[in-house]
């Protein structure tokens, strides 16, 4: 089961005079991590280098950002791969102290900058959500209301016409009884809509 994280972890490490400043933390998808990583370089403009690997789905990537190939975005996201992360951002800005580390000294300093960051982490499990539209009677809405809060459902949207409209969204696994459920107590009132 793929996880997330529950909010960014940090971690320092000092290795021959380089400073690795290690971050991981949830993402939406790619353009919000290339959003943090653009953040990373203005906020540490003296940093030589700001790695990062990106674990979300068909949006995942690595980059070295001028480290030598391999040594650096590839191992982060291996450290993302083997814990079950998904739609997480891990970063690593270098300050270089003077000493050439070599390959598997950069390996080891990325891939324990992220591990450290990683420790005590709260993961939270992912669960797929499904989107689902509806309609209603007005004398219905609060009955609407009460299934989606028994079913851990989220109102997205509601708009009041001459029926409550309703943009919900479930976990997946509990929607097929949500809307069972919703159904039957309002007895066939509801107007299901595509999503």
């Amino acid at each position: 089961m793929p996880f997330t994280l529950a909010a960014p972890l940090h971690s320092e490490l000092v290795i021959r005079k380089s400073r690795f400043i290690g971050c991981v933390q949830p993402v939406a998808d790619r353009a919000a991590a290339l959003a943090v990583v653009d953040a990373l370089r203005v906020a540490h403009p003296g940093a030589a280098h700001v790695c990062w690997a990106l674990m979300a789905g068909g949006q995942s990537a690595a980059n070295d950002d001028g480290e030598p190939g391999g040594t650096a975005g590839r191992p982060m996201l291996e450290v993302l791969r083997h814990q079950q992360l998904e739609g997480v951002l891990a970063t690593v800005v270098r300050y270089f102290g003077g000493v050439k580390l070599g390959a598997g000294g950069l390996v080891r300093a990325y891939t324990d900058a992220i591990a450290q960051a990683l420790l005590g982490a709260a993961l939270v499990p992912l669960v797929a959500q499904r989107v689902l539209r509806c309609a209603v009677p007005y004398a219905l809405e609060g009955l609407v209301r009460r299934e989606l809060a028994a079913a851990a459902g989220v109102l997205d949207e509601v708009r009041h016409d001459s029926l409550v409209h309703f943009m919900l969204v479930l976990p997946a696994p509990a929607a097929p009884a949500f809307i069972a459920r919703l159904d039957d107590a309002a007895q066939g009132r509801v107007v299901w809509q595509p999503a």
